[in-house]
């Protein structure tokens, strides 16, 4: 009986792989020579993040004409005006976003002010307020965390944990998330950016493993570092958007905790995504087309039409139910990655169904990654995160609206 199980589990892999030699193209010849090279032992970690910048590069020439077309724009000498006056919105926009969920005392905070040039050239000045670097949050190679946190911080601290972006190839704690950070912890908040495990040497969904690991990881290990384990929050851009809101949804999935135990608690209380993707299953339009080829070929390395239940799991829009925390959505109307549709849809079915608050901002003339090219919707995504985390934090169950750390600014 094993033989022939074995034989077929044989012949599966060949027809697989014949399959595989037959549609590949040169980039897939290429993406693989990458995945080849990052497991090579002792030179293979050095060379798995120049792997994923090498896939990032090859897909990314196909948004290229999007690009184009969105750089005529800016070039436009009559574009100028309309730009600064979008990015003066920026702050009023925020705070009518928040208007419905947040105390309009809150509301009144300053906003910090924006910082002379793009967000990504102050990165080493925000990185001041890390407290411990390289944080193991598991036992595998490159499953690690830095700490952000105040010094100075007495009592339990609200906890947010950061996943950077990057097409789920490429998962660096380098630059992503540092302003809204650094902010947090001079808030009184302890925060936990992470990096993972990404395609194409690690195939989905162990990205999202991670995730969920580091978010175990904080639930019962943060208050090492001054975190109030009873409060974790998630946050994340572009893919780590994607995981951010997948994590909050899916607390206690088996499927994607089975390295962690059955005791770990995966839940999250809140969650912030910023131009995130939302939608694994749709091809409906050329450019939901090219997404869904990129994830077949280089993320999830499986053909949708072969295994749609792997590509559902993984859509937040299909995971969505009334027991989701509360949700903060940005995202910019000119991104050419991510459509500013998914997030309307997202947004608005989420709101559908879920109990809790669920905040939307959308941003006029910002595209993707805007919070590392752009100082002034930064700022004032920065501001609006603070202020409902804050929020959400002050009202959580079982406690006075007053809050303790984070309503005295410490």
């Amino acid at each position: 009986m094993n033989l022939r199980h074995d034989g077929e589990r044989v012949a599966r892999v060949m027809r697989s792989q014949a399959r595989w030699y037959a549609h590949a193209r040169l980039d897939d010849y290429l993406v693989a020579t990458c995945t080849v090279s990052a497991s090579l032992p002792v030179v293979g970690r050095f060379v798995e993040p120049v792997g994923g910048l090498t896939t990032l590069g090859l897909w990314g020439t196909r948004y290229l004409p999007d690009f184009l077309a969105a750089a005529r724009t800016r070039l436009d000498p009559a574009g100028g005006a309309r730009r600064r006056h979008n990015r003066e919105l920026a702050a009023g926009l925020m705070t009518d976003g928040l208007r419905h969920i947040v105390a309009p005392d809150m509301l009144g905070d300053p906003a910090p002010a924006a910082e002379p040039g793009p967000p990504w050239r102050h990165a080493q000045r925000h990185r001041r307020a890390v407290y411990r670097t390289s944080v193991r949050y598991g036992d595998a190679p490159g499953q690690l965390l830095d700490v952000w946190r105040r010094a100075d911080l007495t009592g339990a601290a609200p906890v947010l944990l950061f996943v950077p972006g990057g097409a789920w190839v490429f998962g660096s704690r380098v630059l992503q998330g540092h302003a809204l950070m650094a902010h947090l912890a001079e808030r009184g908040w302890v925060c936990l950016s992470m990096q993972y495990r990404t395609s194409p040497r690690h195939r989905w969904p162990r990205q999202i493993m991670d995730v969920k690991a580091a978010v175990a990881w904080a639930r019962a290990r943060a208050d090492e570092f001054g975190g109030d384990n009873g409060f974790v929050a998630v946050a994340g851009c572009s893919a780590g958007g994607h995981m951010a809101a997948l994590v909050g949804l899916t607390p206690g999935e088996r499927q994607w905790e089975a390295e962690i135990g059955p005791s770990a608690d995966t839940s999250v209380d809140a969650v912030v995504s910023l131009y995130g993707r939302y939608d694994w299953q749709d091809r409906s339009t050329p450019e939901r087309d090219r997404f869904m080829e990129f994830l077949e070929r280089v993320v999830v390395k499986r053909r949708q039409a072969d295994r749609p239940e792997v590509f559902r799991a993984a859509s937040p829009v299909t995971r969505l139910h009334s027991a989701a925390p509360p949700f903060l959505v940005i995202h910019g109307d000119s991104d050419v990655i991510i459509p500013v549709a998914e997030a309307r849809r997202f947004v608005q079915r989420l709101r559908e169904v879920s109990t809790q608050p669920v905040g939307y901002v959308e941003l006029p003339g910002a595209g993707h990654g805007f919070d590392l090219t752009d100082s002034v919707r930064t700022s004032a995504s920065v501001r609006a995160i603070g202020v409902f985390l804050d929020h959400v934090y002050r009202n959580r169950p079982g406690t006075a609206a007053t809050g303790a750390a984070v309503a005295a600014g410490v």
